[in-house]
């Protein structure tokens, strides 16, 4: 069955679908630019990644399943592998910028005063 067949009644929510999941996306991408430290930033676009790539393979079932004549659900195993691997890849971005903060910060010198401790007591 050709794109042109395709019943309204499947179009127009994947369309309404495909807006929604683009308008989502650029939340997210704004939201990226917008907000002020790495820790704000990194909840916008991985939530509206999230729910803009659920909303592309909805509506990538819908127009499937109007083709087709029977239901697809082929993108639910994309859509869970999407809901299973965003918050991890977030969890190991937040937890390098927490490791690379506590490499910066300054340490005290316990060493030198030891070393120093030890050289006085020498005659």
């Amino acid at each position: 069955m050709p794109l042109s067949e395709l019943p309204l009644w499947f179009a127009l929510p994947a369309a309404l679908l495909l807006t929604l999941s683009g308008l989502l996306t650029l939340i997210g991408c704004l939201g990226l630019l917008r907000l002020q430290d790495f820790y704000a930033r990194i909840h916008a676009p991985t939530l509206g990644t999230t729910l803009g790539a659920g909303g592309v393979l909805l509506a990538s079932m819908l127009v499937s399943s109007g083709l087709s004549g029977r239901w697809v659900i082929h993108e639910v195993v994309i859509g869970l592998f999407l809901v299973m691997t965003a918050p991890v890849t977030t969890l190991l971005l937040m937890r390098a910028a927490r490791f690379r903060e506590r490499a910066h910060q300054v340490r005290p010198p316990e060493r030198q005063e030891t070393k120093r401790s030890t050289e006085e007591d020498t005659p």
